[in-house]
């Protein structure tokens, strides 16, 4: 039994513990909760390394470190033991997400090793549903994309990924991993597109799951077809398939400067519950 402060790697005997911490916020939580639920603690078959934070021999935060550094339910004592770790692990992933308050503390005492960053998005409005749109009929032609048409659906990924994050997918392994998760969504049925003559006018994901929340990611409106309501009629379509088979709440969150987007989200009765942060390398 740990009696005192401390931060440790945790290992698959932590898991129970683990999982009642993630269960605290199960919605700004949904992603790395998806990730423990299929993968559990072993850090191969997770992607990176979940760090804990011990209080009076109890976990009470955790930090997952893949791909991306993401603080979970983290203290201020948390916070500054996982930016510790951090620095002497040095920097290995492309961004630091999560709930605003903690990734701004934690980013303020990376920052002096891992700065400068290419783009600090310091509010990025959490968003919840539990109903569908009374006033928005779904669009018919949105479905869950066949396996058959990867080769379709990935143009419109790589183009959404690319403004959305200001790099390319493709680049650094030539796309390899980002073109398996893409075949991953499809093969799972959670990505959902509105394709036209071999084209995709609309696509979004599901893109983590629990049993009681999922977020969708990915939200894309090919660029000629903008200002046609399609975000919304499409968002309506996808909401059907996420409250009816996946989760009781669906989440996502969005860049506050991005009007257009939060105003359609709103109208197909998204509600805002927070905001999170991302600082990307």
């Amino acid at each position: 039994m740990l009696t005192t402060t401390t931060t440790r790697v945790l290992e698959p005997g932590d898991l129970e513990a683990a999982l009642e911490v993630l269960g605290r916020d199960p919605v700004a939580n949904a992603f790395v909760a998806s990730r423990v639920n299929v993968a559990g603690l072993d850090p191969w078959r997770l992607g990176g390394e979940m760090w804990g934070w011990y209080a009076g021999g109890r976990l009470t935060s955790l930090c997952y470190a893949g791909a991306n550094l993401v603080p979970i339910c983290a203290v201020p004592e948390a916070i500054r033991a996982f930016a510790e770790r951090a620095r002497r692990t040095g920097r290995r992933c492309s961004s630091i997400v999560g709930p605003a308050g903690p990734t701004a503390e934690l980013w303020s005492l990376l920052e002096p090793s891992w700065g400068p960053a290419r783009e600090v998005r310091a509010r990025q409005p959490l968003m919840v549903t539990r109903s569908l749109p009374a006033d928005i009929a779904p669009d018919p032609h949105v479905r869950r994309v066949r396996r058959d048409e990867i080769d379709v659906i990935m143009p419109a990924c790589v183009a959404m990924f690319t403004e959305e994050v200001g790099v390319s997918p493709l680049a650094g392994d030539g796309g390899l991993l980002y073109q398996a998760r893409v075949a991953e969504l499809v093969t799972t049925g959670r990505s959902f597109a509105r394709i036209e003559d071999g084209r995709v006018v609309f696509k979004a994901e599901i893109g983590a799951v629990t049993r009681h929340a999922c977020q969708i990611q990915g939200v894309w409106v090919a660029p000629e077809h903008r200002g046609r309501g399609l975000s919304e009629t499409g968002m309506s379509a996808v909401l059907h398939y996420a409250l009816r088979d996946v989760a009781p709440v669906v989440s996502l969150y969005v860049n506050d400067y991005n009007t257009p987007a939060r105003a359609a989200y709103h109208r197909v009765g998204f509600t805002e519950v927070g905001a999170f942060m991302s600082v990307l390398f």
